[in-house]
């Protein structure tokens, strides 16, 4: 199994720190943040791609995913949204995309992951998801020319949470360029059992976000194994599904020691799974 770790996790350091971090903690893959401080589209010159090229070829680091779901180098995690009111800010999200579906292929990646929709913040469901299916519908011709698949990342408290409603949405697509990033703690927080969840979606599945969450279903990203998730049953899961892509740990929360972080995790990780199967 292929194992990656998220740079949201390394907010406080330069990518070049968290490559070397990640490589050092024994993982094959990285995924990117497309955002501030590591590849936020607009600040990317020529220079700094192949900068972030150089790297990750120095560290022997493939590109898991680029997670296009932050926005803080305009406002936060979760804004701008695919259902923002003000149709202009909502265009931010839409442009945003498109750019980081062109960063995705001038660096080789395969995926990129966005939020499912945003906040509903009392806005009508049926409107909510229109909106979002607009928005999808605007970028993903864009997606299959440049030949990137866009993973939506069903999380609480957004407009899709749940399997069920990201089916329900995908049901209204036919588009071989548009898919799953199944993030396993998310589910957990709404209620499924991650592994049952694992069966039911993986003809879906592009990508995966691996963390614990506390055995309250708390939305908090925690160390595998300090919470509830039975994550070795989780990667079985995976493993019997036939899936051969990265798992990418998501540990962001953990910004004052990254570098032990992703090392702990890994650790955690390699000792769950016999030797032939870790990558």
């Amino acid at each position: 199994m292929n194992f990656a770790f998220s740079t949201n996790a390394f907010r406080n350091f330069s990518f070049e720190a968290a490559a070397q971090a990640i490589s050092a903690a024994g993982y094959q893959g990285i995924e990117i943040m497309c955002d501030t401080p590591h590849a936020w589209p607009d600040d990317l010159s020529d220079g700094d791609i192949v900068n972030i090229k150089e790297t990750l070829e120095k560290n022997r680091l493939e590109i898991s995913n680029l997670n296009a779901f932050m926005m803080c180098a305009v406002q936060d995690f979760h804004h701008p949204s695919w259902i923002e009111k003000d149709p202009e800010f909502r265009q931010v999200r839409i442009d945003y995309t498109r750019k980081c579906i062109d960063l995705a292929h001038r660096l080789g990646a395969k995926t990129i992951s966005t939020e499912p929709g945003g906040p509903l913040e009392g806005m009508p469901r049926d409107t909510a998801m229109q909106m979002f299916i607009d928005g999808l519908q605007q970028i993903l011709g864009h997606a299959r020319e440049k030949d990137i698949t866009v993973l939506v990342e069903p999380e609480p408290d957004l407009l899709i949470e749940t399997s069920d409603q990201y089916l329900a949405l995908i049901g209204q697509f036919s588009h071989p360029n548009l898919a799953l990033n199944f993030d396993v703690g998310h589910f957990y927080c709404v209620g499924e059992d991650p592994v049952e969840t694992v069966f039911k979606l993986k003809d879906h599945t592009r990508h995966y976000h691996l963390e614990d969450i506390p055995d309250t279903r708390e939305h908090r990203h925690i160390i595998p194994g300090q919470g509830g998730i039975d994550i070795s049953g989780v990667l079985s899961a995976i493993r019997q599904t036939g899936y051969s892509g990265f798992i990418t740990l998501e540990l962001y929360p953990y910004l004052d020691e990254p570098q032990v972080t992703s090392a702990r995790a890994k650790a955690v990780i390699d000792a769950m799974l016999p030797n032939e199967q870790i990558g």
